[in-house]
């Protein structure tokens, strides 16, 4: 895709289950020796300890946690750490130090007279889930920072929910990525919860949502010469050995070559590497959506260069994290399957590089999508269009999906009009795209719904073939991109996320996108229950 302002993004062992039955070169992955020196984060190795009582301040820890609302009023965990230090808390309050704002934290050194060495209070807010899960990132970043190894958090009386999501965001906020470095900083092991309010399964569910997240962050901020499309897709073979109900399969270039994918291929024909498209599939043991199957599709350029149409080389390292929509969506899919909701769905997720070369596809070159359908290439760094066509076109008409979600770092036309806060939601269909952003609020990922209307259908226009890639008039460059998805989408119910601006924040991945999906499933099992 055209770059915008500060952005260089795009414009075990079982026969293949979902490809057809001609094709010999589909195969289930096992994990490469590559992959295997670059094992995927396990957050759940920082044990999360649940303690049936709301006083934390005589056990050992090298920090303890309280929470204070806004405006700041102490009571609870945060009163009596307050009598403890002798009225230190509430002076920091008075003197408007602490204010309660969501995530405003205030580090206090406890001088021995509590057991831990420091006390953290954080602010949250309002009290809403969000506010809960922005304190929760605070205080993991917060104890991350000054290295504490074991924290106990105190929520006092908040309700389980609340809590939850409060153990997300200390996973988010405890997020570190430092497997590169000679010397790695200090690693939290430990985080107590100390509450009466939640459950054991609500506190297991927060952690393996924070390491589902942080699973797909380490795989967009792994760097391309080591995250290669085939590691990509030992990953997801990896996922799918240890989670039951999870299955994976590969499809090589010969598959795509005979299923006419000429679109994906055409990005990959440049590049030493060979593209994948990575299938996974969750059936659950009962559905309670019967006849449902959700598709998600996440594109994974593993690294983007723009091909013939090359990117400035300011800013391109970052272009490692133009497949954070496919990790996403690969991480996704396992939480799913981890939690066993009963619903069953499809993951697709094109692999590629797109690079220069003597093979390269050039601009003005005509390739023929899976669908039949033609597409003028005007421009190569409008590249995640082509691939993600080809793996919505295999969701619908292969794969079986009856409804569809895309994940893609697609436009910096995205990140002009929304910036990091909001990704752009494009839908075909009001109530599914109404469900998906609900899905995105109650998961802290926001999404703003964007137009679609037969009014852009000129953008995507070519004289020469069906559709073009890119648009000759410089307007509207993140609806134009969805209007050309569309083409594939087989009529089905569709909602396109353009992540750009959410899923790449200053250089690093986020994992945007895999809270939605979660919650997207969890609701669409629930209504179709009813």
């Amino acid at each position: 895709m055209v770059p915008g302002p500060g952005r260089t993004t795009d414009t075990p062992g079982r026969s293949c289950l979902l490809c057809p039955a001609d094709s010999g070169e589909s195969r289930q992955y096992t994990p490469t020796p590559l992959f295997d020196s670059l094992p995927a984060r396990d957050w759940s190795s920082m044990q999360t300890i649940l303690k049936k009582s709301t006083d934390p301040m005589s056990v050992s820890a090298d920090a303890i946690v309280v929470f204070v609302p806004q405006p700041a009023v102490l009571s609870g965990p945060s009163a009596v750490a307050d009598a403890a230090l002798d009225g230190l808390v509430g002076a920091c309050v008075a003197d408007g130090e602490i204010t309660g704002d969501a995530g405003q934290t205030t580090v206090i050194h406890t001088g021995g007279l509590i057991s831990a060495a420091r006390l953290i209070v954080v602010g949250t807010g309002a009290g809403t889930v969000d506010d809960w899960r922005t304190a929760g990132r605070a205080a993991g970043a917060k104890a991350t920072a000054i290295k504490a190894r074991e924290v106990a958090a105190a929520p006092g009386d908040a309700a389980g929910p609340l809590v939850g999501a409060m153990v997300e965001g200390f996973g988010f906020g405890a997020y570190r990525f430092d497997r590169y470095k000679s010397s790695p900083g200090t690693s939290l092991d430990e985080l107590r919860v100390y509450s009466l309010e939640v459950t054991p399964t609500q506190l297991r569910r927060a952690g393996w949502v924070a390491d589902a997240v942080a699973d797909a962050r380490d795989l967009a901020n792994t760097p391309a010469n080591d995250l290669t499309p085939t590691a990509l897709a030992a990953r997801a073979a990896v996922l799918a050995d240890r989670t039951p109900g999870l299955e994976c399969t590969v499809l090589e270039r010969k598959d795509l070559q005979k299923l006419n994918a000429g679109a994906i291929l055409s990005v990959a024909q440049g590049s030493a590497e060979p593209p994948k498209l990575i299938v996974l599939r969750y059936t659950p043991k009962r559905s309670r959506a019967a006849g449902e199957v959700l598709g998600l599709v996440g594109k994974a350029v593993t690294f983007d260069t723009g091909g013939i149409s090359i990117k400035p080389s300011s800013g391109m390292e970052e272009m490692k994290l133009d497949m954070a929509g496919g990790a996403a969506v690969v991480e996704a899919i396992g939480l799913i399957a981890q939690l066993a909701l009963p619903i069953d769905v499809v993951a697709v997720v094109p692999a590629t590089e797109n690079m220069p070369s003597g093979t390269a596809t050039r601009p003005g070159d005509i390739v023929r999508a899976m669908n039949g359908k033609t597409i003028e290439v005007i421009n190569t760094d409008a590249e995640g269009r082509l691939i993600l066509a080809d793996a919505l076109t295999y969701a619908g008409t292969v794969a079986g999906a009856t409804r569809l979600i895309d994940f893609a770092t697609l436009t910096g036309a995205i990140v002009v009009a929304l910036g990091e806060v909001y990704a752009g939601l494009f839908g075909s269909d009001d109530a599914w795209t109404a469900a998906v952003r609900r899905a995105g609020e109650a998961a802290g990922e926001l999404c703003w719904p964007m137009p679609l209307h037969p009014g852009y259908a000129p953008l995507i226009a070519s004289t020469v073939a069906d559709l073009s890639n890119a648009a000759a008039k410089r307007q509207a460059g993140a609806v134009y991109a969805a209007q050309f998805l569309r083409e594939f989408t087989e009529g089905l119910p569709w909602c396109h996320v353009d992540i750009a601006g959410t899923g790449m924040i200053g250089g690093a991945g986020t994992g945007f996108g895999v809270g939605l999906m979660l919650a997207l499933a969890d609701g669409l099992a629930e209504t179709r229950s009813r």
